[in-house]
């Protein structure tokens, strides 16, 4: 299969298997993301360092949504998926003990951000048809390893609620995407996504 040369970089990264490329692959499985998981006692950084990672690995599964919808007129808003998504980490939020309303901001900006990722795919490709997809990758396992990216992320939120409402978030959160940006080599317009996906971590 040939996607875009980004895709194989960032599921490296992010640890979705490669299997998710084709429907019914069974290819090997992608390396293992690093364990983002915040202990209690951590720092105001390392609280919020697991928010920028996390945001990347959800960012890599762009590019497969991408080219699941390339060529099939499916639009790239998809509103009832969006509310699904948004209900679920609600409930998710409520039962790890996170703020369910700032949860829902945080994650409206983790699917635009997913959607800057989208539109400009379609773009290049439309633009380039040489470099788009030849084949599909399964939409429904992709939403499953996005769903558990998700369920990792409300629990991030919920470990990191100090840090995310005192006056030097933005200064660490901005430390924290930059070292992420740089250890997963995102390309700009992941960079710019991944920018785009912080905006309301900061309370």
């Amino acid at each position: 299969m040939r996607v875009a040369s980004s895709v194989g970089r960032l599921l490296a990264a992010g640890g979705v298997t490669a299997a998710l490329l084709v429907g019914g692959g069974t290819a090997a499985a992608a390396p293992a993301a690093p364990d983002v998981r915040t202990p209690a006692s951590a720092g105001p950084y390392a609280q919020l360092r697991p928010l920028s990672a996390l945001s990347a690995r959800r960012l890599a599964t762009a590019d497969l949504v991408a080219a699941a919808k390339y060529g099939t007129g499916s639009p790239i808003d998809d509103p009832a998926r969006e509310r699904q998504v948004l209900d679920a980490v609600a409930r998710q939020a409520e039962q790890v003990g996170a703020d369910p309303e700032a949860t829902v901001r945080i994650f409206r900006d983790q699917i635009e951000a997913n959607k800057v990722v989208q539109r400009a795919l379609h773009r290049r490709w439309d633009a380039d048809p040489a470099s788009a997809p030849t084949e599909r990758p399964d939409l429904t396992k992709v939403r499953e390893e996005i769903d558990r990216v998700n369920g990792e992320l409300v629990h991030a939120i919920a470990a990191s609620g100090h840090a995310r409402t005192a006056p030097y978030c933005r200064g660490l959160l901005a430390a924290a995407t930059a070292h992420v940006r740089h250890e997963r080599r995102l390309d700009a317009l992941h960079a710019v996504a991944l920018a785009r996906a912080s905006w309301s971590v900061c309370g």
